[in-house]
């Protein structure tokens, strides 16, 4: 029986390192994430916006990570853009700050997990990534107009040559990144201007008329005690009346 036991445990161990050997990196960036409650934002959003599944097929990535206060920009952003401006921020490819340090005149396009999604239209894919002459190594959309404004913080870890985590300082937001959510703003930013319309038209029409109206109700009002003096007056003769028809029947 203990023979049968050490069979089965050792077939057990056997088809688990098969397994793990299949799938050397699963979820290993939002692992590495997890250690640091900075990046908790960042890793909740890989997560929501199941972009995690998306990186753990992948053999050799690089994440640029941004902190909770960075992350804000993008968390603020519609689920489906958070998706693809997340993507921005997978490279496929491991890079380090040896490797990076040995670009060739300081700069790089780097690919990233948004241009394999087929969604990415001109260069939104792609990543600029320069050494500036202080040693401040930058990344930022290849997007025309783009911001230079991400710089890389820290290395927050590294697993040569599959995966590299890196803390860059702000999110990168390609220019032309497409986001349903700027048709909220417009739809607001429509409605002062219909609201001046009625206002301009309200003074110079409505407001003699409403003016006027108070006036008008005033005359009304000093005729009312006439009217009704007069109902009083009528009221009087009627009960005279009565009275008098009371008094005939009872001679």
């Amino acid at each position: 029986m203990l023979a049968c036991a050490s069979s089965k445990f050792g077939f057990l161990a056997a088809l688990a390192t098969s397994i793990s050997l299949r799938n050397p990196l699963p979820s290993l960036p939002l692992r590495i994430l997890g250690e640091f409650s900075d990046f908790s934002t960042f890793n909740d959003l890989l997560t929501q916006t199941k972009l995690a599944d998306e990186i753990n097929r992948r053999q050799t990535i690089t994440v640029l990570a941004v902190d909770n206060g960075a992350a804000g920009g993008i968390s603020s952003l519609p689920s489906d853009v958070q998706r693809k401006v997340l993507s921005v921020h997978v490279v496929l490819d491991y890079y380090d700050t040896d490797k990076l340090g040995a670009m060739k005149n300081h700069s790089a396009v780097l690919t990233t997990l948004f241009q394999s999604s087929g969604q990415a239209t001109d260069r939104m894919g792609f990543l600029n990534y320069t050494k500036r002459p202080d040693g401040v190594m930058v990344f930022y959309s290849a997007e025309p107009g783009a911001p230079v404004n991400s710089q890389m913080v820290k290395v927050v870890a590294s697993r040569p040559y599959n995966i590299s985590v890196l803390q860059i300082s702000s999110a990168i937001v390609p220019p032309d990144a497409p986001a349903p959510g700027p048709s909220d703003d417009d739809a607001s930013a429509d409605a002062p201007a219909d609201a001046p319309a009625p206002t301009a038209d309200g003074p110079t029409a409505d407001g003699p008329a409403e003016a006027d109206a108070p006036a008008h109700d005033k005359s009304n009002a000093a005729d009312a005690p006439e009217g009704s003096a007069a109902g009083r007056a009528v009221a009087g003769a009627g009960l005279g009346i009565v009275a008098l028809v009371v008094i005939i029947f009872t001679l």
